[in-house]
């Protein structure tokens, strides 16, 4: 369910897909209501409505090469299948009704009056207390065993593209919009940024695996009063829970910077001319104030998972740098080249992957969660890190 949309906008035309309505018969549902239909923003097809028997569906259909929505398919059917010993608490998605692996198609329960989590990251309603039960449904997914009867993706996760930072396949090229060109371009010829995301592969080959998300965002997060859902199963595997962690964290610090231009969380507006200096000093403050919401999270992990391998901290630190070079090549896709504030983003996220042992106790990964520390030294330690950013 790529995002909860209640305009929604125009759909597909089932008369195209006609196995859409023959899945939703088979599963009991009948076919959809045509005029109820709206469509949710996302990278593939899908479907939001009322059947005939009055029930609220969400469809989706996976878009892609064959080898990739097969894989992507059998991972979203392994979540499925070990979702269903799961302690109540820990990270879910929405109630799965069925699939067709051959078309590629697969149904849920529509989530109703739910709000992404983006919107409320936006809405600045994304408070330390859901943050904190988040880190707790994580961290029960994380600890959950792994039976025998589910078959489990092994493979590393795409992403950092090690073989991107060499050279792009010449397909990748011709589809790239010259900002994501301009992107790549500044990551390949970075050796330290190559080397440090190497080495961060090189550690998750080493890591403990456990049952993991691994595509974390925000807006994947549908929300309804105290209780929340994740969407976008296709990238579970067992995998570096590091990854999970550090894209929690990432989503703020990517925030944090974007924020550095608007007059989110100011008490009084100020028309300021964005120096070197202003930057850092207006990304120490946006930081301080998202930073809370990344150590309830970690708290509430740590309250499920308190007995972690020692270097996850300095994993999830380098993937939240990864983060945000990810963050910004997605923006990249939409513009025709990289704003300053963009390059900010990668600058930090370069500094994170680098060197993410200066980041840990920004991030608030402290071993301990919750133990103060005075507000003097933050400051310092986060002045620190943002000076570490590029040019």
């Amino acid at each position: 369910m790529e995002k909860n949309n209640a305009a929604g906008f125009k759909p597909r035309d089932l008369d195209e897909v006609p196995s859409v309505d023959a899945l939703l018969v088979e599963l009991g549902t009948g076919p959809f209501v045509r005029d109820t239909l709206a469509a949710p923003v996302g990278r593939n097809d899908s479907w939001t409505g009322v059947t005939t028997s009055g029930r609220k569906v969400f469809v989706k259909h996976l878009i892609g090469t064959g080898p990739d929505v097969r894989s992507r398919m059998r991972r979203l059917l392994s979540f499925e299948r070990f979702a269903e010993g799961l302690p109540t608490a820990a990270l879910r998605g929405p109630a799965f009704l069925g699939a067709d692996e051959t078309a590629a198609l697969v149904a849920y329960e529509y989530v109703e009056g739910a709000r992404s989590g983006a919107e409320l990251m936006i809405d600045e309603t994304f408070g330390p207390e859901l943050a904190e039960n988040i880190g707790r449904a994580i961290g029960l997914l994380h600890g959950a065993s792994a039976p025998d009867s589910v078959e489990f993706d092994v493979s590393l996760p795409f992403h950092p593209p090690s073989g991107f930072l060499r050279g792009l396949p010449l397909p990748v090229f011709e589809s790239l919009s010259f900002a994501e060109l301009q992107g790549w371009r500044l990551m390949q010829t970075d050796t330290s940024l190559v080397e440090a995301i190497g080495e961060l592969r090189a550690r998750e080959r080493e890591a403990p695996r456990v049952p993991s998300h691994c595509d974390l965002r925000v807006d994947q997060f549908l929300v309804t009063g105290d209780d929340f859902l994740v969407t976008d199963w296709e990238e579970f595997r067992l995998a570096d829970p590091a990854r999970d962690v550090g894209a929690f964290a990432g989503e703020w610090l990517h925030r944090s910077i974007l924020d550095i231009v608007t007059t989110r969380g100011d008490s009084v507006f100020a028309d300021i001319e964005l120096t070197h200096e202003a930057v850092l000093s207006r990304g120490v403050e946006k930081l301080q104030r998202l930073l809370p919401l990344v150590r309830a999270f970690w708290h509430g992990y740590r309250q499920v998972r308190p007995d972690l391998d020692g270097s996850l901290a300095t994993r999830a630190t380098a993937y939240a740098g990864w983060h945000l070079l990810d963050r910004l090549m997605a923006g990249a896709s939409r513009t025709s080249r990289l704003s300053g504030i963009e390059r900010a983003a990668a600058g930090i996220g370069r500094a994170a992957l680098i060197t993410p042992e200066r980041f840990v106790t920004t991030l608030g990964f402290e071993d301990h969660p919750g133990e103060a520390t005075s507000e003097g030294s933050d400051q310092g330690t986060h002045e620190r890190a943002w000076e570490g950013r590029a040019a």
